[in-house]
């Protein structure tokens, strides 16, 4: 049976994939972390990573949401020798892309405008920030309500019992928001802090107190509020990284001893006892055991394992005890780069999410200028008051915040990548998901992928009735025990699984090549091989015809089994489509979708599996070349996932608008090359994928609707006098929390 590939090393071109937003590998720790989503305006996109560009990575632990990132971009991006950055606002930490930059002085920059920051190695968690005493923000509250009871008790709001609970609560709830306010005006930096800032002062001139302290508590809650929040977006990545041990028993001279997993070497030998996890990619040395692998595959039945098996960082070991020799190092495991691709999916943006940062980069300083053209325009017209004008454009200053707009699109993709990755499917980015979801045609690769990659005997015909199933078995696999030809090991699998022993009587082999092997049994001449065996042993070409015809019009595989030159028995032998292929192709067709079949094999080998699993469309004898040229004309009506094992296939998935490889767990170049990786050989996860996809852009797009809506209800009514301040930002609260609550809902999604 021909390779959809028959140069398998030239054919592993690497696939772009998106840059990864921090210093490459250095992705390991458990972190908790305070975040909050005020990004006005967003950061742009991270520049490309320049080739040879060396990395600081830094943490900033002021650093916890792209508004300040914004502040950071501006200052680092004019220092000398920085040629990128890249933010992780989870562990607060900056990734500086640079040659030959002065790191006093980029630390020093940082300082400047409030984030003070310290190098950061590869493997130190990234501490806590301090917190505030618990009770300010609740007396703060206290003391705004209290203003606003005095307000309405009949007192003015300007008064001195009003000012004075007022003044106490701002002061208890604005410091930080007035500190990074100021920083945002020493860098020009047009962000939320800056902007509430100005409503509220703009409210005390106003005589306003009450409202003014109001707006600042209500600000100060939503941060913590928010923070709560999208913490849970970064539990299912902190998840993840909990299934990796710290520590590995590694075999010493005088016995075992319990070292740091990260210090163990590639070759080095390491014990896992029963329940434990194993720490280390591995293969297998001694003892046999069950391998619950769900964490890296997906799959939650336990596998039975032995030597020369291989063996994934983070599989829970649930038999007996194990010795395995590491095959990587801890930052190179299956179970590292799946969590390293999920931690930093925020440098794959998705076209939507580009979308967004781009409106929202525009849509601040537009309302910003309405709302002085509202405080400037309508008094001078004569159409309202200095006082009344002045209110109306504090409240658009608030409604400038596009908060809930511009978190919802990396909450929903974190969310959505994390449940994919939880069920063994490797998804890059947020490009790679919303590519997903507008696939059309769906190309699959033959071998590996439609089919098992692997001869099998699948059927004999019996010509002769004296020899049933195990005679036939027990003479053909006398003549191919000793053979290493992919059809002589398809054999003798059979008869071993069959518990069927090789007839000892069987002498005098001898191989024919090109043809088949010949045998002495007793006195009579045994023969298995091809049709040209058998025309040399002088059977009938018509009875050949008859019998042989057939087969290799449909490209199937067979030998003859002969004795004293009559053919007794016909061994069908296949590359056997795999079980779940047809009822995944119906599922995807269900869906909607095209899905079409590009081989290198044999067209007839192609057309027999094409009409078994019903294929809208199958090519066979493809070329590399044709395969690219066979996507094209797929592509032109509309978008194209091409499915392959990520290494002969390479430039197949390159071409395509989403590569897709199959059972990556056990491949380096398929989690390199893919933009999607499989990680088990399960074809179902096919239909689970695209489906997840469309449900999780479904999902971002009520998100953007709903903020959106939101916006411009509450625009309309600050327009027409009717919203005040503290609705203001208690709408850009509610609408903030709105939409995280909806994305995090993917994060718990059951793939099925």
């Amino acid at each position: 049976m021909s390779s959809c590939c028959n140069n398998k090393h030239a054919c592993q071109a690497a696939v772009p994939v998106t840059e990864i937003a921090a210093c490459d590998h250095d992705h390991t720790g458990h972190h908790d972390h305070h975040q909050h989503t005020h990004a006005h305006p967003p950061v742009p996109d991270s520049t490309p990573i320049p080739p040879g560009a060396a990395c600081l990575r830094l943490l900033v632990p002021a650093m916890d949401c792209p508004t300040e990132g914004q502040m950071i971009d501006k200052a680092l991006r004019t220092q000398h020798g920085v040629q990128a950055l890249a933010f992780n606002y989870i562990e607060r930490t900056v990734a500086v892309y640079h040659a030959a930059a002065d790191e006093v002085a980029l630390l020093a920059a940082l300082a400047a405008i409030g984030m003070p920051a310290t190098r950061h190695g590869m493997d130190a968690p990234a501490p806590l920030a301090a917190a505030e005493p618990a009770w300010l923000l609740p007396l703060s509250g206290v003391l705004a309500a209290l203003a606003e009871g005095l307000a309405f008790g009949g007192h003015g709001d300007a008064s001195g019992w009003v000012m004075l609970p007022a003044l106490l609560s701002m002061l208890l709830s604005g410091r930080s928001t007035l500190r990074k306010s100021w920083y945002a005006l020493k860098t020009v930096t047009l962000n939320i802090y800056f902007l509430m800032t100005l409503a509220v002062c703009g409210a005390m001139v106003l005589g306003q107190w009450p409202e003014a302290a109001m707006v600042l508590f209500l600000f100060a809650l939503s941060e913590k509020l928010e923070a709560r929040a999208l913490l849970r977006a970064g539990e299912a990545v902190k998840a993840l990284m909990a299934l990796r041990p710290d520590r590995a028993w590694l075999q010493q001279d005088d016995g075992w001893q319990e070292v740091d997993a990260a210090s163990v070497r590639v070759g080095h030998i390491v014990r896992v006892r029963p329940g434990e996890r194993v720490p280390l990619d591995g293969e297998l040395t001694f003892g046999h055991s069950q391998f619950n692998e769900a964490p890296i595959t997906g799959e939650s039945l336990p596998l039975d394992k032995g030597p020369g098996d291989a063996v994934f960082a983070g599989a829970i070991n649930g038999g007996s005890v194990v010795q395995l020799r590491v095959t990587a190092p801890a930052d190179g495991s299956v179970l590292a780069r799946i969590i390293r691709s999920v931690r930093d999916a925020q440098a794959g943006k998705a076209a939507t999410q580009r979308f967004i940062d781009r409106f929202a980069a525009r849509y601040t300083p537009i309302v910003v200028a309405i709302a002085l053209l509202v405080a400037l325009g309508l008094p001078l017209a004569g159409v309202m008051g200095w006082q009344a004008a002045l209110y109306k454009a504090l409240v658009l200053l608030v409604i400038a915040c596009p908060c809930a707009l511009v978190i919802a699109t990396p909450v929903t993709l974190v969310s959505a990548l994390a449940a994919a990755a939880r069920h063994g499917m490797l998804i890059k980015g947020g490009a790679a998901l919303e590519a997903a979801a507008h696939i059309r045609t769906v190309a699959l690769d033959k071998t590996g992928t439609l089919t098992r990659g692997e001869i099998a005997l699948t059927q004999i015909t019996h010509l002769d009735p004296a020899y049933d199933d195990s005679r036939v078995l027990a003479l053909a696999s006398a003549l191919e025990q000793h053979s290493t030809h992919p059809l002589a090991r398809a054999i003798c699998r059979a008869a071993v699984t069959r518990g069927i022993t090789p007839d000892s009587t069987v002498l005098q082999l001898n191989e024919h090549a090109g043809m088949g092997v010949m045998a002495m049994l007793g006195a009579r001449h045994i023969a298995l091989g091809n049709r040209r065996l058998a025309e040399q042993l002088g059977v009938a070409p018509a009875r050949l015809e008859a019998l042989l015809a057939p087969l290799e019009a449909q490209g199937e595989g067979y030998v003859l089994l002969l004795v004293d030159a009559q053919p007794v028995a016909l061994l069908h032998v296949n590359d056997e489509v795999r079980p779940q292929a047809a009822a995944a192709i119906t599922a995807l067709k269900a869906q909607g979708l095209r899905v079409l079949m590009l081989s290198g094999d044999q067209a007839a080998v192609v057309r027999r599996v094409a009409a078994t699993l019903v294929l809208d469309e199958a090519h066979g004898a493809l070329m590399p070349d044709d395969k690219l040229q066979r996507l094209a004309a797929n592509q032109a009506h509309g978008a194209v996932a091409m499915v392959g094992d990520g290494v002969n296939d390479a430039p197949a998935l390159a071409q395509a608008d989403l590569g897709i490889a199959m059972g990556a767990a056990g491949s380096d170049t398929a989690l390199e090359t893919a933009q999607v990786a499989l990680m088990e050989d399960k074809l179902e996860k096919l239909p689970q994928l695209f489906a997840h996809a469309r449900r999780s852009m479904r999902v971002l797009q009520a998100n953007i609707v709903i903020a959106l809506a939101i916006k411009l209800l509450f625009f309309v009514l600050a327009l027409a006098g009717v919203a005040t301040l503290w609705m203001a930002v208690f709408a850009d609260v509610g609408a903030s929390l709105l939409v995280i609550g909806n994305g995090l809902r993917l994060a718990r999604a059951r793939l099925r």
